[in-house]
C-alpha cells in the first residue's frame, strides 16, 4: 500500500477512494480554508500565547510547560537534547479563541462528524482539538490506534513529520494483545527482533507530511510520527456512522471496567446521541 498525496480532490472523490474503503491520504491543500494556514510559526505563538499551559508538566517543576517554553524547546532540540514529544495543547478547552483560525473545521471533507454535535460533548469520547508541537528527533513513544475507532485528521501546519503506518491485520507482528490492544510492545524506530522476531513481518509504511498538508487515517489504522524539524499541527478526530458500531464496542469494553451502572449509563447515552445523530442527518 502506498500512501497517496491528492489535491483538488472533491468530497464525493474523497468518500469514494478513501473514507469508504478505509484508505489513509494526504490532502496536499486541504487546509489552505483555514486562516491558520502559512500564519502558524513558533514565534506566531510565543507573541500571541505566551503563557498559555500545555498539557505536558515539566519533570523537574510538576508544573505545565508555557507556550514560550514549548516552543524554545522545539526549535532547540537535537539527538543530544531531545525535547520533550509530543508536547500538547486542548484549543478546544485552552485557546478556543484560535477556533476562529480553523474554520470550516471539517476542512470539506471531514464530514459528518457526529463529535462536532452538542450530543457528544458531554461523553469526553475524544473530540478535541489538539495542537502538537514537536522538535528534531521527536519520536511518539509507541505505535497505536486511535482509541474508540476514531479516525483521525492531522494538518500538518509548521515544519516536516516522518509517518509510519501499518496496514489493519498486524496486530500479531505489531504484538498488540488483548489486554493492550491499542499499543503496539514494539520499538518501530528501533526494533529488537530477539524479542519480537514476529516484527520481521510487518509491512510498514512511511511517508513524510509537510506544512500545508493533511493526513487522513481512517479507524482501525496502526500509526506513529516523528519530528524532522520543529514542527506544529492540528489534530482532530471523526466519528459517523462508519465508525460507530465499533466506537460503540469500545465504549462497553472501556466502561464496565470499571462500573457496570455506570458502563450501562455510558452505553445508553452513546447510542442515543448517535440515533439523534443519525437522525439529523436525514432530514
Amino acid at each position: 500500500m502506498e500512501i497517496q498525496r491528492k489535491s483538488n480532490l472533491s468530497y464525493q472523490e474523497f468518500m469514494d477512494e478513501h473514507h469508504n474503503p478505509g484508505i489513509p491520504v494526504i490532502l496536499t491543500d486541504a487546509s489552505q480554508v483555514w486562516k491558520a494556514n502559512g500564519l502558524f510559526t513558533p514565534d506566531w505563538f510565543r507573541e500571541n500565547y505566551p503563557e498559555k499551559e500545555s498539557d505536558v508538566l515539566n519533570k523537574e517543576t510538576g508544573k505545565p510547560y508555557q507556550m514560550k517554553e514549548v516552543m524554545d524547546l522545539a526549535e532547540h532540540s537535537s539527538e543530544e537534547k531531545l525535547a520533550p514529544y509530543p508536547l500538547t495543547f486542548n484549543i478546544s478547552k485552552e485557546i478556543p479563541e484560535m477556533l476562529d483560525l480553523l474554520l470550516p473545521l471539517n476542512l470539506g471533507y471531514a464530514k459528518p462528524n457526529w463529535l462536532e454535535s452538542s450530543l457528544f460533548k458531554r461523553g469526553n469520547w475524544g473530540g478535541i482539538i489538539e495542537l502538537f508541537v514537536g522538535g528534531p528527533g521527536g519520536k511518539f513513544p509507541y505505535v497505536h490506534k486511535d482509541y474508540y475507532h476514531l479516525s483521525a485528521w492531522i494538518n500538518q501546519l509548521y515544519g516536516e513529520k516522518m509517518f509510519t503506518v501499518f496496514p489493519r491485520g498486524q496486530e500479531k507482528f505489531l504484538y498488540a494483545t488483548e489486554k493492550n490492544q491499542w499499543r503496539s510492545e514494539v520499538n518501530v524506530f528501533n526494533p529488537d527482533l530477539e524479542k519480537h522476531p514476529e516484527f520481521k513481518h510487518a509491512t510498514p509504511i512511511s511517508f513524510k507530511v509537510s506544512a500545508g498538508e493533511t493526513l487522513y487515517i481512517p479507524f482501525g489504522i496502526w500509526h506513529t510520527a516523528h519530528s524532522l524539524s520543529p514542527t506544529i499541527s492540528v489534530a482532530f478526530d471523526q466519528l459517523n456512522s462508519k465508525n460507530f458500531p465499533l466506537f460503540m464496542n469500545d465504549v462497553w469494553n472501556f466502561k464496565k471496567e470499571g462500573s457496570k451502572v455506570k458502563a450501562v449509563a455510558a452505553y445508553l447515552y452513546a447510542l442515543a446521541s448517535g440515533m439523534g445523530c443519525r437522525l439529523r442527518e436525514n432530514i
